[in-house]
């Protein structure tokens, strides 16, 4: 097939739209964004169905656990699980830590800053004031030899900058280099690190990062700016994950802390992908959504990675009590609502101090972002009861909970000079001044009070229920199972796993009212596409530019609300074209230099103790070009699929993709689509086309 891109949103239609030939940069055509359009318009609309729940069968059972508990079942986990026992799988899932994960966690050796704090993160990858700071003498250097060399080379670009500006301060007009002298500093710097890659790639690949150190800055910095093409991915493959980071830092410009980010993103799809602790990690996004920190708000470029790692993680599957208290002494979420900006008016801080009653009072106060979101987003849900003046209130008993110099990924610190002295009226309770055993103030006391109050009450009980039953069960989840679950939160002192035990026994959930329900989200759908065809994740980096295409660019959703998860919010024309535009490319190995693999995954299926061969289909032999797909007979140059051969393969594909049947509806148009083949279309190409139809079917979309 030509290099097109796959617009194929005829499947999400009633009216068949043949394929156009477009390039990359092509908007969809008026009648695809219309079919989409009716397709989203249809998959946004609850469905009225009766209110008796019809149970599943075993088997759905199982896949619709896996469906929602999962990134995705993989070829065969369905029928694995159904070996094992569901309730068995379970045990295992609510017991992380002692499930066997060494693939994914060696690959996620790649992303060394994953297991650093905020402070080692930082110094790995240095912005612009911690090298500000190593230049003006403020702080030392490193005195490890591999991050000696980033900022020596941080610190030289920091300088040359700073000549540049002296220079043209001192100089009318302003001192710019002409065009002709910047293509003479590139050809200069291009054949510099032509030069040096061949001296490294000369020598013992363990030797050569200290050879590079040691080279003269200036060589290090045409080296790392200018080594391109097959050169860089080959001497970037062949260095250790620390070499690679420290290799990014100094090709980067001055202040290098984004990469921070960048490991932690790439690894989330790797993670999400390779990971048999699925069902953490599925927490792990739940929690993360729920109590969302924006990763590009100031110093979170640095905390969200021990945020993720050591609050939200860590608590995913504890008790909510824990997980709330956990949130509110971290560096991100304190940055992020900007509680450690928060003073209280009457504090020390403020400058009112009895000891000196004619001191001058400050003019700074409370901020209420972070008392406010706690009560709107994090616990008792905006119709909890809750006023404006507990808002304020809450403010005001949390003000001293911040960050220790946050500019330097400082840890959480509570300032009882920031506290508001006093007791406090709030949300139905009188919250008495903190004080010590000793008599000594201790206002950090009244914040958890508070927030123990608030992890306790029957309208966060409610509200969490909610949304976990929104999550895992239906956009509008039923009323009858948010009760239950909220009566299950209440006995249990908010014990996650029991929450999430009660919800996959509840009825709704095994019934077939709420199976196959829900939309994917972008993360859902990339992930789930590699797991279902058993792709390895070989570029992570793409991967997650294609969720940012699709509107989801993970720990960047910067209203504290984080993504919604409700078909509304994914059912587009744009988004969905997006989504078989990525089907049509990875299943052609055309997303990024991904190897695909439809024979392999056929044979998977195939394979599969439940695969679905249709036996009344008789082989039609082909008289030329390739016959067969894994003895399955098939398209002949010039010729379309037989009837009986695609359907095998259909069958086949379905069933190990998604688990089941699609509708007659898709598997008619995705017959129509093979009928528009072009001439000498061969067997691979047709199998890719079927994998990228099913990838893309309405029922691929719907977890």
């Amino acid at each position: 097939m030509g290099p097109r891109t796959f617009a194929f949103a005829v499947l999400l239609s009633i009216v068949a739209v043949p394929l156009c030939a477009q390039t990359d940069s092509d908007a969809p055509d008026p009648a695809q964004k219309k079919a989409a359009q009716t397709f989203a318009a249809k998959a946004a609309r609850p469905v009225v169905k009766t209110a008796v729940l019809k149970p599943l069968t075993p088997r759905e059972r199982t896949l619709q656990l896996l469906n929602r508990f999962t990134f995705g079942p993989r070829p065969g986990e369905v029928d694995h699980v159904l070996a094992l026992g569901s309730d068995q799988w379970l045990d295992q899932q609510l017991n992380p830590d002692a499930i066997l994960n060494g693939a994914c966690d060696k690959r996620l050796g790649d992303y060394p800053t994953l297991g650093m704090s905020a402070e080692q993160a930082l110094k790995t990858f240095p912005d612009r004031g911690a090298v500000t700071a190593v230049a003006d003498g403020k702080a030392p250097a490193p005195s490890d030899p591999v991050l000696a060399a980033v900022y020596e080379v941080q610190v030289y670009k920091l300088q040359q900058e700073r000549d540049v500006k002296n220079a043209n301060d001192a100089a009318q007009p302003r001192l710019e280099p002409t065009d002709a002298e910047k293509d003479a500093l590139k050809k200069q710097g291009q054949e510099t690190a032509a030069h040096i890659a061949g001296d490294l790639f000369a020598l013992p690949k363990q030797e050569r990062m200290a050879a590079l150190i040691n080279l003269p800055v200036t060589d290090r910095i045409a080296f790392t700016s200018y080594l391109a093409g097959n050169q860089r991915n080959l001497l970037l493959a062949d260095f250790t994950p620390r070499e690679r980071e420290a290799f990014n830092a100094m090709s980067a410009q001055i202040g290098s802390q984004y990469y921070i980010g960048q490991e932690l993103v790439q690894a989330r799809v790797v993670r999400d992908v390779l990971t048999e602790r699925q069902l953490q990690e599925v927490m792990t996004d739940f929690w993360f959504n729920h109590f969302n920190v924006f990763i590009g708000k100031d110093s979170d470029q640095w905390y969200t990675t021990s945020y993720e790692r050591d609050v939200i993680r860590k608590h995913a599957l504890g008790s909510f009590h824990d997980l709330l208290l956990a949130t509110a002494e971290s560096p991100a979420m304190m940055v992020y609502l900007d509680n450690f900006l928060s003073i209280g008016p009457d504090s020390i801080a403020n400058g009112v101090d009895p000891k000196r009653p004619n001191a001058k009072r400050g003019n700074r106060g409370l901020n209420e972002n972070y008392g406010r979101e706690v009560m709107e987003l994090h616990t008792v849900g905006v119709n909890g009861g809750y006023t404006q003046a507990d808002v304020t209130a809450l403010s005001a008993i949390l003000t001293g909970w911040g960050v220790d110099k946050p500019g330097q990924a400082g840890p959480f610190l509570f300032d009882q000079k920031r506290h508001e002295p006093g007791d406090k009226q709030w949300f139905g309770h009188t919250i008495k001044e903190g004080r010590n055993p000793d008599g000594t103030p201790n206002g950090m006391a009244e914040g958890f009070e508070a927030l123990s109050i608030l992890a306790a009450s029957p309208q966060t009980a409610h509200f969490v229920s909610y949304l976990l039953a929104q999550r895992f069960v239906a956009d509008k989840p039923p009323a009858a199972l948010v009760d239950r679950l909220a009566k299950t939160y209440l006995s249990s002192n908010g014990d996650i796993k029991a929450i999430l035990r009660a919800l996959i026994a509840s009825p709704e959930f095994n019934s077939r009212q709420y199976f196959r329900n829900k939309v994917k989200t972008p993360v859902e759908f990339i992930a789930s596409a590699f797991r279902s065809t058993a792709t390895d994740p070989q570029n992570p980096g793409a991967m997650v530019n294609a969720i940012k295409t699709m509107g989801m660019p993970l720990y960047n959703a910067l209203p504290p609300t984080g993504y919604y998860i409700t078909a509304d919010q994914w059912m587009n024309s744009t988004a969905l074209v997006d989504r078989l535009n990525f089907a049509y490319r990875l299943a052609n190995n055309k997303f990024a230099n991904q190897k695909f693999d439809s024979p392999k995954l056929l044979a998977m299926g195939l394979l599969l103790p439940t695969n679905p061969a249709v036996p009344a289909a008789k082989p039609v032999v082909a008289t030329r070009g390739d016959a067969h797909i894994m003895g399955v007979a098939a398209v002949s140059t010039g010729a379309a699929t037989s009837t009986a051969g695609a359907d095998v393969v259909l069958r086949v594909l379905e069933a190990t993709m998604i688990g089941g049947a699609v509708s007659p509806q898709t598997n008619q148009l995705i017959h129509k689509q093979l009928d528009q083949q072009p001439a000498g279309a061969n067997a691979t190409d047709t199998l890719n086309l079927l994998t990228a139809l099913v990838m893309g079917s309405p029922e691929f979309q719907l977890r």
